[in-house]
This record gives C-alpha cells, structure tokens and sequence, in this order.
C-alpha cells in the first residue's frame, strides 16, 4: 500500500479526533472545570496542610483548616466583588458615565464637522443617546453579577472535591510508583510537572496580590470611582498571562478619562504600566526561573483556546492546563516533538532535550522492527521508564 495515502489518512484521523475532544470538553464543561478548578486550588493550599502536618496537626483538621482559609479568602474576595458590582448597576453612575460618553461622542462629531465631515453630529444623534449607553453598561454588568453568583454555587462542589484531594495528596507518590510496577505508563514526571505548577500558582498568587493591592492603590490615589473593585479585576485577571493585566488596566483608565480629565487617565495608564511591567517582566521571571519553558506563543494560543472551550475561567487556568499538556506529551513517543516545539528554544535543559529526542527515536526505531508478537509493550516501558529517570536528572 502507497505510504502516502496511509499518513494522510492518519492525519485526518487525528484531526477528527481532536476535534471530537475538543467538543467533548466543551460540552462537559460542568463536569471537567470543577475537577481541575479543585486540582489547582489543592497544588496552590497543599503547602498550608502540609505545613500543618509537620506541626502534628491530625490530617483531617489540617484539610479542614486549609479548606476553611481557601473558602474565606476566595469567598471574601467573590462576596465583596459582587456587592461592588451591585452597588454600581443600582447607583447612579453608569447615568452619569453614560452621560459623559455622550457628551464625548457629541463633541467628536462636531470636531468632524470641523473638519469637513458633513451631518457626522446628526447621525451621532441618531443612533446614540445617553439613556441607550446607561443601558448598555447596566445590562452587561448585570450579567457579569450573574457570573460571579453562578461560580459561588460551583464553589461548593470545588470544595467538596479540595477536601478529598488534600486528604489524599500524600499519596500520590506512592500510587505513581505501584502504577510502574504494574507496567502502566511512567507518571513521576507527571509528579514533577504538578510540583512545577503547585510553585507557578503559589507565586502567581502571591504576584496577583501585590498587583491588585497596589492597582487598588493607585485607583484611590487618583480618586478614581469604586477603587477596591478595580484592585480586585487587577488581582484576578493577572491570572491570565499576557492579556489578563492590559484587561484590567482598562475601566479604571476609561473612567479617569470620563470623569477627571486626559492628565488623570494617563497618570493611571502609566501606573498600570508601571506595576504590571515591574512585576511581570523582573519580579515574576527571576521567581518562577526558566524552568517551565513554555513559548509566549503558546501560552497566548493556549489562554485563546481554553478561553474559547471553558470561558473566562479556562483562561485562568489556561498555563497550568498547557504544563500538563506538555508533560503528556513529552512522555509520548509520537507526540515528544510537540512537547520540544512548545517550549521557548533556550531552556536550562538542551542537552536533556536531545537527549529525550534521540531517545524517542531510537524508541520509534527499534518498535518499527519487533515482531508484533514480541514484547513491543514491554520494550515501549522500559524506554519510557528511562526518559523519565533522564527528565528526573535534569530537573
């Protein structure tokens, strides 16, 4: 049989598949977000039980602890962005900011008219009034309210499952090692790969903080409306790399522009730029090392996507999901391409990446010669075995 025809028949396939997957997970949304909202918030708090642990506290008042400071934080935090956004649809400033923007679009259609752009103040008139932009800024953030009140109820299964997860997350270790032994698939990079998120989360929590208190800050200095809710969206979408802080800079930015002046909004912008270019691009990156090696590319593709398949919280999640993905396929003899060609090129580890290239080549080699009645899993094991031991040396 033609070679040809048989790869692409097999790139078709795997496309399909992976279109399969991908709605699959989009469907199964509900299911699939908590488990993985609960994994990250476990990698982030398990420090907090473990420290508890070793002060011979008994495991289950430690988990419970640690769920009960995780509740009261995120809680806090949902509660008092809720009521925020409340007070904002209820008062009468979206009126008054609708007002502005108004008084804006007016005055930029006479400055057209200026410059020769016949009946543009007219056709302003016609399609935009005040009362249409209140209405437009009460109904969205009416449903953003929603959001927020939609994840508080998801938060109780997320809990559910934190308690669990903490209670068993000792013995993970152990259980990768009995899964090798009964000739399953090598997961102690997996192992690796959630200790490497567990830092990525507790530092960027920690990043997100300083961020929000000092975007708060900064709001209030420049006595912007509703500083703390600001602080808040800064503190939340620092989650999301690249995008997430551009986001979060711009109501506060807008708001200064609409009710102070051109002087208060760009003092804002700069204080943005400021704190979001010191934190993420010096104090991030000498915390978190070189060591999880995903492309800037990748990392903006990946927050796209889980974006698109999970929403705003697939965005928050999208570097983690993208680290074990990596992962996955690093340890796959097929697929270890794509886990090299995910990374940003110039990692610490080169030569370990050579070295698991030569070794999945080999792999491919030597499968391609055995007899299908020999021992091709056994063989498949043992190399796979030894990459990771490789990939162990390395970290």
């Amino acid at each position: 049989m033609p070679a040809k025809p048989v790869e692409a028949h097999k790139v078709m396939l795997l496309l399909a598949s992976l279109v399969l997957v991908v709605m699959g997970l989009k469907l199964a949304q509900t299911f699939f977000l908590p488990v993985f909202l609960a994994f990250f918030i476990a990698a982030v708090s398990f420090p907090i039980t473990n420290w508890l642990r070793e002060h011979r506290v008994p495991r289950f008042f430690s988990v419970i602890i640690t769920v009960m400071v995780v509740f009261a934080f995120l809680s806090g935090i949902m509660v008092v962005g809720a009521l925020l956004i409340n007070d904002l649809a209820e008062g009468d400033q979206l009126e008054q900011y609708g007002t502005k923007i108004y008084e804006a679009a007016l005055s930029t259609g006479a400055q057209l008219e200026e410059w020769q752009v016949e009946g543009a103040q007219a056709e302003i008139k016609k399609f935009l009034t005040a009362q249409e932009i209140g209405d437009f800024f009460k109904e969205h953030i009416t449903t953003l309210l929603g959001k927020v009140i939609d994840t508080l109820k998801v938060s109780f299964i997320v809990l559910i499952l934190l308690v669990f997860m903490l209670s068993e997350a000792r013995m993970f270790s152990r259980r990768f090692e009995a899964i090798i032994d009964a000739k399953g698939p090598n997961l102690q990079r997996m192992l690796s790969a959630t200790r490497d998120i567990q830092k990525y989360l507790g530092i960027k929590t920690m990043i997100s903080i300083v961020t929000g208190g000092l975007a708060g800050l900064l709001c209030w200095a420049a006595e912007i409306d509703f500083p703390l809710l600001w602080g808040i969206l800064a503190f939340a979408l620092n989650y999301i790399p690249a995008v997430g802080s551009v986001i979060a800079g711009v109501p506060p930015v807008i708001l200064a522009l609409l009710t102070k002046d051109a002087q208060h909004a760009l003092v804002v912008a700069g204080g943005y730029l400021i704190i979001n270019g010191f934190l993420g691009n010096f104090i991030e990156p000498a915390l978190l090392g070189r060591r999880f090696g995903l492309s800037t590319v990748v990392v903006v593709i990946s927050v796209l996507f889980w974006g698109y398949v999970w929403g705003p919280l697939g965005m928050l999640l999208a570097v983690p999901l993208t680290m074990m993905l990596k992962v996955a396929m690093d340890n796959s003899y097929e697929l270890r391409w794509l886990g090299i060609a995910m990374g940003h090129g110039k990692t610490e580890n080169q030569e370990q990446e050579r070295r698991l290239i030569s070794e999945s080549a080999k792999a491919q080699q030597a499968d391609s010669k055995d007899d299908p009645c020999g021992d091709e899993l056994e063989a498949k094991h043992d190399g796979l075995a030894k990459s990771s031991a490789i990939a162990t040396e390395g970290s």
